[in-house]
């Protein structure tokens, strides 16, 4: 486990918002993985983010956790903002039923789009790729340049060898003092929306919804 902390607060109930989350961007494989258990949390988040009138911004297609977590969202009723590369339209099988299609020309453009349209940041399992971009957003975090929440999904344990790996970092004085990494660990996908809106309200993250990862 990280070096972390859990503060309980006086009431499990997340109160709204003092920073409105209006949207949260999911960053999970275009493949499903082997543990019939992320794509059940894909499910899950989906339907909560559309029961709470939350859009969903992830990277467009209909493979994998990514078609899981968009269809569950359309599924019950929410909206999907898509941002895909023109180049992998075919590759990931965009998934033309969103509301909001963004096609666009290259990785960057959608990784820079996905950032301005979303008020947090939730990371299912995945790939390079969805390593990648969690890996951008703590960075931007660390340097400053945005503080909005991150959330991990450490779904039986998928992420812990990365959790491992930036103990390992700061062990050897790769993440230093002024340079922490800041963003809440949770293990089920009822825990999820529950983290998000909590560092939200409270500028930090809070309680029986997540542990706070501090590196």
């Amino acid at each position: 486990m990280p070096n972390s902390k859990k503060t309980t607060p006086a009431s499990a109930a997340v109160p709204a918002p003092a920073r409105k989350v209006e949207s949260i961007c999911v960053y999970c494989g275009s493949g499903k993985g082997l543990n019939p258990a992320y794509a059940v949390t894909a499910r899950k988040f989906g339907k909560a983010l559309a029961e709470a009138n939350i859009r969903l911004v992830y990277g467009g297609g209909s493979l994998g956790l990514m078609g899981e977590v968009a269809k569950s969202v359309l599924g019950a009723g929410g909206k999907v903002t898509g941002i895909i590369p023109e180049f992998l339209g075919a590759k990931e099988k965009m998934l033309k039923d969103v509301d909001e299609l963004i096609v666009v020309e290259d990785m960057h453009v959608r990784k820079r789009l996905m950032f301005e349209r979303s008020d947090a940041f939730v990371a299912l399992p995945g790939g390079i790729g969805t390593l990648e971009e969690l890996v951008e957003q703590l960075t931007w975090s660390q340097l400053g340049r945005h503080t909005k929440p991150i959330v991990v999904a450490n779904i039986d344990g998928f992420w812990t060898p990365f959790l491992d790996l930036l103990s390992h970092m700061k062990g050897e004085t790769f993440i230093r003092a002024g340079l922490d990494v800041h963003f809440a660990v949770v293990d089920k996908a009822e825990k999820i929306l529950p983290a998000v809106l909590a560092a939200a309200q409270y500028g930090t993250l809070n309680g029986d919804h997540a542990v706070v990862a501090k590196f």
